[in-house]
């Protein structure tokens, strides 16, 4: 609840529900509808803090966009210093087994187009691929006013 309620405070900057997102997969897109509940003036308040707001709408955002995409969820909080944020297993494995998942890393973008938010893409990619973890990692950049999920894998070149 916590992350839809943020979610939905970002979204209001900007849009009214319900409103299309595209989450954009390395060359192909899915489109979805993002519904929310706009926020009343007390949310609003409780959620001033932009910074705060944006990064964990963001989280709500791309952790569903990782659902609708792959079918993957978050089992586990990621460690500083890992390159990402959260662990997500792949469909049909165990949730009880770390080494099997792959990390998420995820950003927000308030008030950026689509420029920037590739440009963080690729700043996200590598801060995946220089964390001090071997697992594979999926980068995510939840573009708010531009509406739109950028996902790309970290793989070594």
């Amino acid at each position: 609840m916590y992350y839809a309620e943020a979610a939905g405070v970002c979204l209001d900057r900007h849009h009214l529900p319900p409103t299309e997102f595209t989450i954009r997969l390395q060359g192909s897109d899915l489109r979805t509808m993002a519904h929310w509940a706009r926020a009343d003036e007390r949310t609003r308040r409780a959620w001033a803090n932009e910074t705060d707001t944006t990064e964990a709408g963001a989280y709500g955002i791309a952790l569903a966009a990782v659902e609708l995409s792959h079918g993957f969820y978050a089992i586990h909080r990621a460690e500083t210093g890992t390159g990402a944020d959260y662990y997500i297993p792949p469909v049909d494995s165990s949730a009880d087994d770390l080494e099997n998942c792959f990390r998420l890393e995820v950003s927000g973008v308030d008030r950026g187009d689509e420029q920037v938010v590739r440009q963080r893409l690729r700043e996200k990619v590598q801060q995946a691929l220089n964390g001090n973890s071997n697992l594979p990692a999926i980068a995510a950049v939840v573009g708010l006013r531009a509406k739109v999920v950028a996902l790309a894998e970290a793989a070594p070149s």
